[in-house]
């Protein structure tokens, strides 16, 4: 299964690209979106979907999951934020894909196997999981960590799922 993770933001929104086979993750790609500052945020918004759709046309993901957001004092960079995954989720949606959200939290949960991790636990965690040579760009290194967190949420669901499967069948013999 191949994972498209992604870090939106209104100013880097990060991207990172693992397959998972069996137990391995494997490393595809990563990297950030950059927009300027300077554009009219709409354009800003267009450039974050159009990069993002080229990404999925080009690596074909099975499925996006994308980090949720998190709560801020600042009105007006939630908002930004908000539209940026909206931005992130639509280029999802209109190639055909399945959409998972995950908070910060589940992530590092995943990730380091502690929720409140520090950002560097979490990205020396994802050099030592891919195997990368340096750690990552850090809204790519998020990314990847989402796509991590969902390939480790499909394993979990996969597992859950056939032992429910197995206590019915049990059950009604």
């Amino acid at each position: 299964m191949k994972i498209l993770g992604i870090d939106p933001g209104s100013r880097i929104t990060g991207y990172g690209i693992v397959t998972k086979e069996g137990n391995r993750l494997i490393h595809v790609d990563n990297g950030a979106i950059f927009t300027d500052s300077a554009k009219d945020f709409p354009s800003r918004l267009k450039r974050i979907y159009g990069s993002l759709s080229e990404i999925i046309e080009t690596y074909r993901p099975d499925a996006v999951a994308v980090e949720n957001i998190f709560f801020s004092n600042n009105v007006q960079s939630a908002l930004k934020l908000g539209q940026a995954r909206g931005a992130a989720i639509v280029a999802g949606v209109n190639a055909g894909l399945d959409v998972f959200e995950y908070t910060a939290l589940q992530v590092k949960q995943a990730v380091v196997g502690n929720g409140k991790a520090a950002k560097q636990q979490v990205q020396q965690m994802i050099k030592v999981l891919l195997n990368l040579p340096e750690i990552a760009q850090e809204d790519a290194s998020d990314a990847l960590a989402v796509a991590i967190c969902h390939a480790h949420s499909v394993t979990i669901k996969r597992l859950t799922s056939a032992s429910v499967q197995e206590i019915k069948s049990k059950r009604y013999k």
